[in-house]
């Protein structure tokens, strides 16, 4: 089944770039000349979606109001002769056509695979994407298309990958990895979350970007039913993925490209600098500070 739909995550309060976030969502703050979100958008768009579901929570209407169209702002920017702003803001608003993006706001238990269940709901028994907001892909074939990739040769869940070193292990999920299929396709058994670099079963990190099935859907609802009766713990789409791995097929694809976490300070500079030096205009000037 061709894969047309997607899911973004954006319903997270920012803690770890707090007081950044405090007014602003982490999703809306910028890479580069576009907000991180508006990054993900572009990547789903240009590998096909046509579907894309944004969940959100309260305080979140400035990602609404970025991908809106502004039609009194193009006019006014075209009747002050700037047309190179109006055809910028119009091509924003025009990614929310082409996406036809739609926003539900998040109910249910903490956790990551709450958002992905309440989408789920609403797009039917197909397979979909789901992508988080603050990661940036710079690749010759973007992420999304590579996951899409895989899973039409493979009909089966995949995991975005990327090779980590050792010491990086207990940042991450890692795969248990069974048959390595070439091209990067990996069958996996399960992830294991952050394990010691002595404990970790392969090279691989799990980095965020899912081609989610109906049976990982299943047993997210699982897990929810169970968070209701025993009102403990968080509803996690990795141990969905684990619990579907048991007795059924998974797939990791690693990703050729460069991938950028804007989720923490740290990170987030990076991304904001590597945006800025592959600048054709503004990489020059910032070569001159470092030099």
């Amino acid at each position: 089944m061709k894969i047309r739909k997607a899911v973004i995550p954006a319903a997270g309060i920012g803690s770890r770039l707090l007081p950044l976030t405090k007014a602003t969502p982490k999703e809306m703050l910028p890479v580069g000349d576009k907000p991180v979100i508006e990054h993900t958008v572009r990547e789903l768009v240009s590998s096909g979606i046509t579907d894309i579901t944004i969940v959100v929570s309260s305080g979140k209407s400035l990602i609404q109001d970025h991908f809106r169209p502004n039609p009194a702002l193009v006019a006014q920017l075209r009747a002050d002769g700037k047309s190179a702003y109006a055809d910028a803001v119009e091509e924003v608003g025009e990614l929310s056509r082409a996406g036809h993006i739609t926003y539900l706001d998040q109910h249910g238990p903490y956790g990551n695979g709450t958002p992905v269940l309440n989408a789920a709901r609403h797009l039917g028994d197909e397979p979909m994407l789901v992508l988080w907001p603050d990661d940036v892909f710079v690749a010759e074939v973007p992420r999304a298309q590579q996951l899409i990739t895989a899973y039409e040769s493979t009909g089966c869940p995949v995991l975005a990958l990327l090779p980590m070193a050792p010491g990086e292990s207990q940042r991450y999920g890692v795969p248990v990895v069974r048959e390595d299929l070439d091209e990067g396709l990996l069958r996996i058994s399960g992830l294991m979350e952050k394990p010691k670099p002595e404990d970790a079963p392969s090279a691989y990190a799990a980095i965020g970007g899912y081609v989610v099935t109906p049976g990982i859907i299943d047993e997210l609802q699982v897990q929810t039913d169970n968070w209701y009766t025993h009102q403990t713990g968080e509803v996690y789409l990795t141990d969905a993925i684990n619990n579907y791995a048991a007795n059924h097929a998974v797939y990791g694809q690693v990703i050729q490209g460069r991938w950028y976490d804007t989720g923490n300070p740290a990170d987030y500079l990076v991304a904001q600098f590597a945006s800025a030096l592959a600048h054709p205009e503004y990489g020059p000037l910032l070569r001159q500070l470092v030099d």
